[in-house]
């Protein structure tokens, strides 16, 4: 759910990518249809004045006084020019050679345009004057009542200032209209946006709070939309997972219960028994022969049973919170070299005890974690084992190692769980598979570790690391 919360706060995460996708979706429709709007509404505007203005200078050419002899003479010609200029507008009348006096609409009209209107037919085209738009416009003017050209040509220059104006204030309208729907555009973006990735956002949450042991974490089920559908869906497995997981508990709790319920009822028969298989072992020498092993075997088997009883109210303890440290200030060498004198290991086990190492600990929790790392090496490993102490910022290190085969990479994540072996057909009474997860729970009581591995030569090697409660225990 982590990845899932920083994917939606990356640059490229859902939240971006739908302002981008929104972005772009609107910089290309608006732009499309801004730019079709305004490319038309331009042709129109320029056509509308272009029509406008040829035909108003037609129109005035044909209320010209009618033509009286040819060729007209400079004030006939200066006569048309005043009688077609209107306004800034300046027309110039050419014949041949002879110009009207104002005859700069002459020059600016360009040979291609002069040419078609010399053969009788009226002509423009735009044109860039003095850096603004312009329509350069001739007609030919004809002999009166007839159709046939009289040489006498008119030209004038139609500035297209109001319409440059019009068309400049349109492509304005059209980056204001692109700019105020690209607004918009963010503003529903990030409307949905928000309206998709809450819920998002809320499962994620919901999803790492479930995952987290907050069985009880619910969604809150909005709309009927297929987000809504997943927060519904969600609920239902949260439900669903709970009441599993509170059933597993409740089984859990039932035989945790159990096994120390029978493990203490066990306990007074069992006591009754061993003092008698005791009895037995004794005599077991003068009995004959099958007798005598049968009363070795049930004392042995007896004692067994006594430890996996004890193994097993001492994990009930564990299991039930019961567990709790008596911390006495010790001297850990002596503390070590009692355990494993009380079992008879002195020559089996090498010790490095430097002298003088003290730390307030549970004393008993510390001698069955010493003797089940030491009988376990003894046990599955091969001599020499040796058992190292030593002292460091605040803790205390024990190392049991051996010169055996190691442990298995399979083996290493399971070595510490409860009935655990690593050869299933190993004999049951080489152990109970409890041994090793006591010896780490009384680790994690003092608030310490227990962690086990190989040897870089070869043998397994667990390390135990305690912290020293000087202050009391954590």
């Amino acid at each position: 759910m982590r990845k899932l919360t920083e994917l939606l706060r990356t640059p490229w995460g859902l939240r971006n990518r739908l302002l981008a996708a929104f972005a772009v979706l609107v910089v290309v429709t608006t732009g499309g249809v801004a730019g079709a709007m305004y490319v038309q509404a331009r042709s129109v505007i320029l056509q509308k004045a272009q029509d406008t203005a040829v035909l108003a200078l037609v129109d005035r050419v044909k209320k010209l006084p009618p033509i009286v002899g040819l060729p007209p003479s400079q004030n006939q010609l200066n006569a048309i020019s005043s009688a077609l200029s209107q306004g800034a507008e300046h027309a110039s009348a050419v014949y041949g050679s002879l110009r009207s006096w104002s005859s700069g609409d002459v020059r600016a009209a360009s040979p291609e345009l002069r040419d078609t209107v010399a053969a009788g037919s009226i002509a423009w085209q735009r044109m860039a004057s003095s850096g603004r738009a312009a329509l350069a416009i001739g007609v030919p003017v004809f002999v009166d009542g007839s159709s046939y050209p009289s040489g006498i040509e008119v030209y004038t220059v139609h500035e297209l200032d109001a319409e440059q104006d019009a068309i400049g204030q349109l492509s304005l309208l059209a980056w204001l209209t692109g700019g105020a729907a690209m607004v918009l555009a963010v503003g529903l973006a990030l409307f949905a946006a928000r309206g998709v990735l809450r819920p998002v956002r809320e499962l994620g949450t919901a999803a790492q709070r479930l995952g987290e042991g907050d069985l009880a974490t619910r969604l809150e089920v909005r709309g009927t939309d297929e987000l809504a559908g997943v927060a519904s869906t969600f609920n239902d497995t949260a439900g669903a997972l709970e009441r599993h997981v509170e059933e597993l508990r409740r089984m859990e709790s039932d035989a945790r219960r159990f096994v120390a319920d029978v493990s203490h009822e066990l306990r007074t028969p069992l006591a009754a028994m061993t003092a008698v298989a005791d009895v037995l072992e004794e005599d077991a020498a003068h009995l004959p022969g099958d007798a005598g092993r049968a009363a070795r075997l049930v004392s042995q088997e007896a004692h067994n049973l006594t430890r996996l009883v004890n193994d097993l109210i001492e994990v009930s303890r564990f299991d039930s919170g019961a567990a709790a440290l008596a911390l006495e200030e010790i001297d850990l060498a002596e503390a070590v070299r009692a355990t494993l004198h009380a079992r008879g290991w002195d020559d089996e086990v090498g010790t490095d005890l430097p002298g003088g190492v003290t730390a307030r600990l549970d004393p008993r929790r510390l001698d069955v974690i010493v003797a089940n790392l030491a009988g376990n090496a003894l046990k599955h490993g091969e001599p020499p084992v040796l058992l190292t102490l030593r002292a460091e910022t605040g803790e205390v290190v024990i190392e049991v190692g051996d010169h055996g085969p190691g442990l298995g990479q399979e083996v290493l994540p399971h070595v510490f769980d409860r009935f655990y072996k690593a050869d299933v057909a190993r004999a049951r009474s080489e152990g109970s598979g409890l041994g090793l997860a006591i010896a780490w729970e009384n680790a994690r009581l003092h608030g310490g570790s227990l962690v086990a591995g190989n040897r870089a030569e070869g043998g397994a090697l667990f390390t135990l690391r305690l912290p020293d409660h000087r202050e009391g225990p954590s």
